[in-house]
C-alpha cells in the first residue's frame, strides 16, 4: 500500500458516499413530493420526528418498505457513514504501510466517531 494508492481510494470512497447519499436522499425526496406534494402545511404544532426514523435498524426498514421518509433519511445515515468509512479506510491502509504513529491516530479518531455516533445523550 502507498501513499498515493491509499489516497486514490479515499477520494472514491468520498466520492462514490457522497455521489450514493444524494442520490438516495433525492430519490426519497421526489417520493415525498409525489405522494405529498399536494398537501397543506400544518405550521402550527412541530411534531419532530417519529421513532421510527431515528433508529439505523428501523431506518433500513422503512426504505427496505419503500417508504419515502426512511428512503431519505437512509441518504442522510449514508452521508454520516461516509467519513467514518474513510476513516476506516485510512486505519486499514496506515497499518498496511506499518507506520504506527498514524495507525494509532487514526484508531483513536475512529473510536471517537463511533463512540459519538451511538452515545445516546
Amino acid at each position: 500500500m502507498t501513499d498515493v494508492r491509499l489516497e486514490k481510494m479515499v477520494a472514491v470512497v468520498l466520492r462514490t458516499g457522497v455521489t450514493v447519499a444524494a442520490l438516495v436522499v433525492l430519490g426519497g425526496g421526489l417520493c415525498y413530493l409525489i405522494q405529498h406534494g399536494s398537501d397543506t402545511p400544518g405550521d402550527q404544532v412541530f411534531h419532530g420526528v417519529a421513532a421510527e426514523y431515528r433508529d439505523p435498524a428501523a431506518i433500513v426498514r422503512a426504505a427496505a418498505h419503500l417508504d419515502c421518509l426512511g428512503i431519505i433519511q437512509l441518504g442522510l445515515l449514508l452521508l454520516i457513514a461516509t467519513p467514518v468509512v474513510r476513516v476506516g479506510l485510512s486505519l486499514v491502509g496506515f497499518a498496511l504501510e506499518r507506520d504506527r504513529t498514524y495507525t494509532i491516530v487514526t484508531a483513536f479518531v475512529l473510536v471517537i466517531l463511533v463512540v459519538s455516533l451511538v452515545a445516546k445523550v
